[in-house]
């Protein structure tokens, strides 16, 4: 039997708050049967790989309840009702970062199968320093650059949260390889 779209029967609210949530969905499969999941609900997000004069990345050092440690990652977040993912890595890069540079859209990616939540990717260059953090309640962000050598290294040691983020923006700019 080939792979079929599986239709939906039920949709319950199970949980929500700040911006997430999760889904009791039924669904009739191509077989006949109806088999439940749980799905994550949430709203896309923005990630942008942010980068100075001097080539070097700009990165995000937080805390993450998931994985309860302290990661690098690139700046990003949610995107604001209405607004567009080049205007939401503008504004994240500044908030969280205190940087402001040349926004380019590199594209978006799903980020797993029980979401149907997209991360979109920017690239931002020529950034620079131009205003302090203004970061949201419940926000702890300390702001470093790391060279693109040691960024590579940290894309490839899988603990960054938007690797998918980092390969495509490099991928993007031409600064995949190490040449």
């Amino acid at each position: 039997m080939a792979v079929q779209p599986w239709r939906e029967v039920s949709r319950e609210e199970i949980f929500r708050k700040y911006g997430r949530g999760i889904d009791r969905v039924v669904f009739a499969m191509p077989d006949g049967k109806e088999r439940e999941y749980y799905l994550k609900t949430e709203g896309n997000s923005v990630c942008v790989l942010a980068l100075t004069p001097q080539r070097e990345v700009v990165l995000a050092r937080q805390f993450r309840p998931g994985p309860q440690e302290i990661v690098m990652e690139l700046p990003g977040g949610a995107l604001d009702d209405g607004e567009e993912p080049v205007q939401a890595a503008a504004r994240e890069l500044l908030e969280e970062t205190g940087y402001a540079g040349d926004i380019a859209y590199v594209g978006s990616v799903l980020v797993d199968g029980y979401s149907p939540r997209s991360r979109h990717i920017c690239v931002a260059t020529d950034c620079r320093n131009v205003a302090a953090q203004n970061l949201d309640d419940g926000e702890f962000v300390d702001v470093l650059t790391m060279s693109l050598a040691d960024f590579r290294q940290h894309l490839q040691s899988g603990r960054l949260t938007d690797t998918d983020g980092g390969y495509r923006a490099l991928d993007f700019l031409g600064l995949l390889s190490h040449t």
